[in-house]
């Protein structure tokens, strides 16, 4: 599936910064912004998330735009019942 797919890579990136990363990012010091270091790490992750969340989207709306799938022929794109 990833071969066919591999903008949805892009979705390891929020478990890598939230799991992956953590045992390296669990300290107090140093302060960042006068937060402590793993507070700013998951704050950034969590702004990051969308982002790449984001990204994985535009890479299937565009494979599916060259596969010659228009908008309307989406999953749950609020076609009739």
């Amino acid at each position: 599936m990833i071969a066919r797919r591999p903008h949805l890579l892009w979705l390891l990136v929020p478990f890598v910064l939230y799991i992956g990363a953590l045992p390296f990012v669990n300290r107090l010091r140093p302060v960042v912004f006068g937060l402590p270091f793993l507070f700013f790490w998951l704050l950034g992750a969590t702004v990051l998330t969308p982002f790449s969340v984001w990204l994985a989207r535009r890479g299937d709306r565009k494979q599916s735009m060259r596969k010659g799938h228009g908008e309307g022929h989406e999953e749950g794109a609020g076609g009739q019942a």
